[in-house]
């Protein structure tokens, strides 16, 4: 006669043994993929975070993958039971991930023990230790939108609190992102006389800039004026259409295509130059982002309209010639995103010999597109000249004229930190601490 433990470990044992055992399986199989992805990312030098990051800490980190869900830009995975951050260039640092770890595992710093980040000194009213210059949201170091808005509000409350003159303006708003547009608010609502300058287009800040669909915002915030805005998980398109109506709705007057060149103490106050005039003003709140100006190219013919510094929609390229200039990522996108295009002929410009810090799979992208000669790669190439309806190109002491519509230049951005430096604010290089 069978024993009833035999039948009661058979009946039950076996199928719970199973279980973990593919249980165990798919978990080795996840946790190897996301090495995979980390040595890749280490390969391709894209191992170093951008900007404020995830720092988590092993003894609290239990493995629970709430991080890794939370994430829409995929940067974190689960390597020997504890998150890590895998895919360091994708992180943009909006904390959801901070936010979603049930054991406090998790820490937002700047910079890594290998490459730190400059960090403007800011008082705790967002005054930095030049008296009348603030410094609010993702230049402070807050990528947080809600956060930056939360600072946007309340640096304007603290510039009302300082003695007025008879400057035109109490304040000159720097940037129209999040904290810049929660600044503008405040500004209006209490009645400061105030202007707001924005190098781009279109409001949005950095939000403008995201390549995915998804931004999170972990909890309501307090606009002035409008109220609460409550938002759980928002599109990208729908969080920059929402800034938009604020602005339409509140009347709040943004001076778009107006860059910021230089501000100038004079006295106690200030005198901010601009792309297009300058402003006598009692205090500057700086709400721009770490992305900086758009590093050009310093070559004749630059000033032409057909010349842009980032791609916005790729079928507006459709059948024309087009030349992307860049060797990162963003500038391999745009090249392949406009290759897509039926009848447009893309041509990318590097000045390197080798695409050395991209992701593996825009590499592999662009190589398939060469082979398909849908896009022609320009190695170790400089332009010389942008003319109305071609571009001159030194390529290994070989003068190239190239058809051309259109140039998108993909070099970066200038950071502010030297003016702020010219200044007199005071920088604190991060290296992996809050």
């Amino acid at each position: 006669m069978i024993d009833a433990n035999l039948i009661t470990l058979l009946l039950y044992g076996v199928p719970l043994v199973v279980i973990f055992g593919v249980y165990a399986m798919r978990r080795r199989r996840h946790e190897n993929q996301n090495l995979q992805r980390l040595n890749e990312a280490a390969g391709a030098g894209l191992n170093e975070p951008a900007s404020l990051h995830p720092r988590i800490d092993p003894v609290r980190c239990l493995g629970s993958k709430a991080c890794v869900a939370a994430c829409p830009e995929n940067a974190l995975g689960i390597i020997d039971g504890k998150a890590q951050l895998v895919n360091a260039a994708a992180c943009i640092g909006h904390g959801a991930c901070k936010a979603a770890c049930p054991h406090d595992a998790i820490e937002l710093v700047f910079g890594t023990s290998k490459r730190g980040m400059d960090i403007p000194m800011v008082k705790p009213n967002f005054e930095t230790n030049v008296p009348g210059l603030f410094i609010a949201g993702e230049l402070g170091g807050m990528g947080l939108i809600r956060k930056a808005v939360e600072q946007g509000r309340q640096a304007i409350e603290s510039i009302a609190k300082r003695s007025r003159g008879s400057e035109p303006y109490a304040v000159v708003i720097v940037g129209a992102g999040p904290a810049g547009i929660s600044a503008s608010l405040a500004a209006k609502e209490k009645r400061l006389t105030f202007v707001t300058i924005e190098q781009e287009e279109s409001c949005g800040g950095t939000v403008y800039h995201y390549p995915r669909n998804k931004v999170v915002m972990t909890a309501p915030v307090q606009l002035p004026i409008i109220g609460k805005m409550k938002f759980g998980e928002v599109s990208k398109e729908a969080l920059l259409a929402f800034w938009q109506g604020v602005v339409a709705r509140t009347g709040i007057k943004v001076n778009f295509f107006e860059r910021m060149e230089k501000i100038v103490p004079s006295g106690e106050v200030f005198v901010v130059h601009t792309s297009k005039q300058h402003y006598r003003t009692r205090s500057v709140l700086l709400t721009i982002g770490r992305r900086g100006t758009p590093r050009k190219l310093g070559v004749k013919g630059e000033h032409q309209a057909k010349v842009v510094y980032r791609l916005i929609d790729p079928e507006q390229y459709r059948g024309k010639h087009v030349l992307v200039v860049g060797g990162g990522d963003s500038a391999l996108e745009a090249a392949l995103a406009c290759a897509d295009e039926p009848g447009t002929q893309v041509s990318l410009s590097y000045r390197g010999d080798a695409f050395s810090r991209v992701k593996q799979k825009n590499r592999e992208r662009l190589q398939q597109a060469e082979a398909a000669r849908s896009l022609r790669v320009l190695l170790s190439s400089n332009i010389e000249e942008i003319r109305p309806a071609t571009v001159v190109l030194e390529q290994l002491g070989k003068k190239l004229e190239l058809k051309n519509d259109a140039v998108i230049v993909c070099a970066g951005g200038i950071l502010p930190t030297p003016m702020l430096k010219e200044m007199g604010v005071q920088v604190e290089t991060k290296f992996g601490t809050a």
